[in-house]
C-alpha cells in the first residue's frame, strides 16, 4: 500500500507541473472588433426588404391588433415566395437603384478615408529626427535649469 500511495503522489505532481507550464505561457492577445465609423454609408436593402417595407404597412392596416413581429415576417416571406418574377420586378429595380447609389457613396467614402492617411504620412516625414524620449528629456532639462535659477 505504501508504494501505491507514493506512485499516486508522483502522478499528481507530474500533472500539476504540466498545468503550471501551460499557465506560464503568455496567452495570445485578443483583438476586439474594429470600431465602426458612423460616417460609413449603410448597406442598401435587398429586393425582399424593399418589398417588406411596403408589405408591413398593408399588413398592419389589415391586422391592427397584431403585435407580433414574427407573424408579419412569416406572412411577408410567404407572400414574397408566391410572387412571380414580373411582380417582383419593381422591388428588384428599386433595390438595384439603391445599390448603385450605395456604391457611389462608398467610392466617395473610400476616397475620403485614403486622403487623411496620405496627409498623415506626409506629416510624419516632416517631423524632426528626435524621438519622443529625446523631446521629453529636453523638457526635463529645461525644468531642471529653471529650478536651479529659482534656488539662486
Amino acid at each position: 500500500m505504501k508504494g501505491a500511495k507514493a506512485e499516486k503522489g508522483k502522478k499528481a505532481d507530474a500533472k500539476l507541473s504540466v498545468k503550471k507550464k501551460a499557465a506560464e505561457k503568455p496567452k495570445p492577445v485578443k483583438r476586439g472588433k474594429a470600431a465602426k465609423d458612423p460616417n460609413k454609408p449603410k448597406r442598401p436593402p435587398s429586393a425582399f426588404f424593399v418589398f417588406m417595407e411596403e408589405f408591413r404597412k398593408t399588413f398592419k392596416e389589415k391586422n391592427p391588433n397584431n403585435k407580433s413581429v414574427s407573424v408579419v415576417g412569416k406572412a411577408g416571406g410567404d407572400k414574397w415566395k408566391t410572387l412571380s418574377e414580373a411582380e417582383k420586378a419593381p422591388y428588384v429595380a428599386k433595390a438595384n437603384k439603391l445599390k448603385s447609389e450605395y456604391n457611389s457613396k462608398m467610392n466617395a467614402y473610400n476616397k475620403k478615408q485614403s486622403e487623411p492617411r496620405k496627409k498623415a504620412a506626409d506629416d510624419d516625414e516632416e517631423e524632426s529626427d528626435k524621438s519622443k524620449s529625446e523631446v521629453n528629456d529636453d523638457d526635463e532639462d529645461e525644468e531642471d535649469e529653471e529650478e536651479e535659477e529659482d534656488d539662486d
